[in-house]
């Protein structure tokens, strides 16, 4: 397992936008399934996003249209642009690589995303 490191958490208005970024050192990045998580203050953790190794990338209903997922294996690191936020964005939003071969899951400290009304 790899640490991976999160950044780009911040308080914004409704309707605003993010750009979280994840930092994840290791060799198996670029043939690794990435994706984004959050969880919300009494709530189970969820999944956001996620991109395959073969690049598919997947929504959940809730972001679709308004968050775009991205990663860069050159840099190994990926991306959550976050569009039209709503209050109920709200959460700490988690990055996870589950490596390949392995099948083991790393994961990110967490970053802090506020939506205010």
């Amino acid at each position: 397992q790899v640490q991976l490191v999160e950044s780009g958490g911040d308080s914004v208005q409704a309707g605003g936008s993010l750009n979280l970024s994840c930092a994840a050192p290791g060799k198996d990045f670029s043939i690794s399934a990435v994706g984004w998580y959050r969880q919300a203050p009494g709530m189970q953790r969820e999944w956001v996003a996620d991109i395959s190794r073969g690049g598919i990338t997947n929504y959940a209903d809730f972001v679709k249209g308004r968050f775009t997922m991205s990663r860069d294996n050159a840099k190994k690191t990926m991306y959550l642009q976050m569009n039209s936020l709503k209050p109920e964005d709200t959460a700490v939003y988690y990055c996870n690589i589950k490596h390949w071969g392995t099948g083991n899951d790393s994961w990110g400290q967490g970053t802090q995303v506020t939506v205010f009304s």
